[in-house]
């Protein structure tokens, strides 16, 4: 499948990265500075930004599917919002078929689902990164894509451990590698079972 990744540089970004190219993916990367991707084989890279409509529409051409795992480095300033304004319009036009998007645990309704203190947490120190990705994940809900939102829970460096929980609700905290939220994305390019769904990501 041609598939692009958004976020290739990031934490989660490269797993996804490799596990697409892993899994016999066509991948195009789009990428600000393509160095950042260090020594990766196999990839299309297009240098650009992810919240430049030309960028976004020049990547998405051709694209049968989208893994989205974009993040914001700058808490003041986050571009999950801005990006997806441009990206869900742009993948629409160019009749792509399936979008993944990793989001996080604590935004929008699975706020619910977190304890008290990581809420403050997420409202203060986390507040202008969550109200994007709740306006990004909201575009997603209500595009015609089929999509995916996944949601992890605290997102870890450790090797992957291929045991995951997939829930649509959670009740407290939880942790799980970057690698396998990675491959659990990659994964729902060939599966329907959370098509137009959101999902909660933990560890086992």
């Amino acid at each position: 499948m041609r598939v692009l990744v958004l976020g290739a540089t990031g934490g989660t970004g490269r797993f996804v990265l490799t596990s697409a190219l892993a899994a016999g993916h066509e991948v195009t990367a789009l990428v600000r500075d393509p160095a950042a991707l260090g020594d990766v084989d196999g990839v299309r890279v297009i240098v650009g930004d992810a919240t430049s409509e030309a960028d976004v529409q020049k990547a998405v051409d051709g694209q049968e599917a989208i893994l989205n795992a974009l993040g914001s480095r700058n808490l003041r300033r986050p571009v999950e919002a801005e990006s997806t304004s441009v990206l869900v319009p742009a993948a629409v036009e160019a009749g792509v078929r399936r979008l993944v998007v990793c989001s996080a645990f604590g935004v929008g309704d699975t706020a619910d689902d977190a304890g008290a203190l990581p809420r403050l947490f997420f409202r203060t120190v986390l507040g202008a990164v969550y109200d994007a990705k709740e306006i990004a994940d909201r575009a997603v809900r209500e595009s015609p894509l089929d999509w995916t939102l996944a949601y992890p829970t605290r997102l870890v460096d450790t090797p992957a451990t291929g045991r995951l929980l997939t829930v649509e609700s959670f009740s407290g905290t939880g942790r799980v590698p970057r690698a396998d939220v990675a491959r659990f994305m990659v994964d729902q390019l060939g599966s329907a079972e959370w098509s137009r769904k959101t999902v909660i990501v933990s560890g086992r």
